[in-house]
Parts: structure tokens; sequence; C-alpha cells
């Protein structure tokens, strides 16, 4: 019986290494950490102030410092309280991407969404396929590799009960503990290494333009499909051309948009 234990806790080991193929998705700002701190507190003042504009440029500073999903959503704010809900969501979403966790990024998400033109219906999905994808996007793949590694760990306590226990009772708690937590171990590890392919293959962003015609051919003689409107979310589907790209909306309309007219998440 040690011996089968034994085998499965190999079995989820050889699996262990998809965990640590997860990206890092907050990064620091960078290295001068008093010259940063000493900008954003210059910015939250002056968001406090209500100068957002000057707001929105000492955000932009440390943005371009480094990957950090608060900045993200304090420029999101700051968007959102110049009415510029195209910006607002671009950098929401941004934010969400780093911290998909964020009940407040979330929120304020669907708050800017909720004041921009398109209300546009997404395509059904079988059921398990949409409770699948918002499991997914619950957390960030570092966060999901993370819980991978805590069940790992626990799963090792619990063959050492399984193991060493005197009584019966402990020996099953031990047993079905360790089942259990490999299970979580294995579901987590899948969720990590499905959400960095999603990551590596699907690629989004948010029309800037106040309406976009999308076209069926990457041309502007191409004929007219639908207009969109700044604010929307679109997947890029084929970004291989110069200055064309071909798009779909949530409603699973597809079409090619001028690349100027976007901006990626």
């Amino acid at each position: 019986m040690k011996s089968i234990y034994i085998n499965i806790l190999l079995f989820c080991l050889s699996m262990f290494p998809i965990s640590m193929l997860a990206n890092n998705d907050s990064l620091s700002l960078n290295d001068n950490h008093i010259s940063a701190e000493t900008i954003k507190m210059k910015a939250d003042s002056a968001f406090a102030a209500e100068d957002f504009a000057l707001a929105e440029t000492l955000y932009l500073e440390l943005a371009n410092q480094g990957e950090s999903a608060s900045i993200y959503y304090n420029l999101g704010c700051t968007y959102y309280r110049q009415d510029m809900m195209a910006k607002a969501v671009l950098w929401f979403e941004r934010a969400l991407l780093l911290d998909p966790s964020d009940s407040d990024i979330r929120f304020n998400l669907s708050m800017a969404r909720g004041k921009t033109v398109d209300r546009i219906i997404p395509k059904h999905e079988m059921f398990f396929v949409s409770l699948w994808k918002s499991l997914m996007h619950n957390f960030s793949v570092s966060e999901w590799a993370y819980w991978a590694i805590t069940t790992f760990i626990l799963s090792l306590l619990m063959v050492a009960l399984y193991l060493y226990s005197s009584t019966i009772v402990l020996r099953k708690v031990g047993f079905f503990g360790c089942i259990f937590c490999l299970l979580l171990c294995v579901l987590f590890n899948t969720l990590a290494y499905s959400l960095r392919n999603y990551n590596n293959t699907h690629t989004a962003g948010i029309i800037m333009e106040p309406a976009v015609t999308v076209k069926s051919t990457p041309t502007k003689s191409g004929t007219e499909l639908f207009v969109i409107h700044e604010g929307t979310r679109v997947e890029i589907k084929d970004n291989s051309m110069r200055e064309w790209a071909e798009v779909q909306i949530a409603d699973g309309k597809i079409g090619w948009i001028e690349k100027n007219t976007f901006e990626a998440i």
C-alpha cells in the first residue's frame, strides 16, 4: 500500500514543474524605490486635489517604469474622473490582467464599460466552458501556481500523517487528505497551464477612436460590416499585417480595422 501511495506522489511530482512555468505577473516598478515612491506620493496628492492632468502625467511616468496593477488601476481612475472612458477601460483591463482577483478593479472596469456606447451581448458558450473560463480568470498564473505548490506541500504532510500515525482514524485522514490535496494540486496546475496558454495565444485591444467601421477586407475600400465605438474590447485574431488587424468582438462578429484605431491591453 505504501509503495502505491509513493507512486501517486511521484506522479504528482512529475507534473509539478508546470507551476514553475508561471510568469511573474506583478513586477516591481524599478530599482529606484525612493524615486518611485516620491512620484507616487505626488500623483496621489494631485489626484486627491482633483488635479487629474498632473496625476495622469505622474502615474504614466510610473507605468513606464514597470508593470504594477495598483498604478494601472490609479491611471484608470484618473481617466474615469476625466470622463475619458476608452482610456479608463484600457488601464482597468491592464490592471485586471496583472491582478484578476482584485474586486475593486473589476467593479470600476464594469462602471467604465457601462459608460461606453456599445452594448454587445457575448456569444453563447457551453455552460462548462464559461464556468472554466470564469474560474481560470479569478487568479493570475503565478497565483494559481502558488496554490498548486501549497496543496502539494499539504499532500506531503498528509503522507507523513498516514505513514507515522498510530491510530486508524489519523491514518484515514492522512490517506484521503493526501488524495484530496493531490487532486487540488492537479486542478491548480491545469488552471495555471491553461491560463498561461490563453495569455500567450490571446491578445486584445480597446478601441480609442469615437467610431470605427469594421471592414470585410484589410483595405479602405472593403465592405463595411458594422461600426464599433471607443471603449469596446476587441480580440485580435490576425496581427500580421502592417496597418490592419483582424478582430473579433464579444458577440462573435469578425472583421478588419486599422491598427491606429485601438491600443493593445
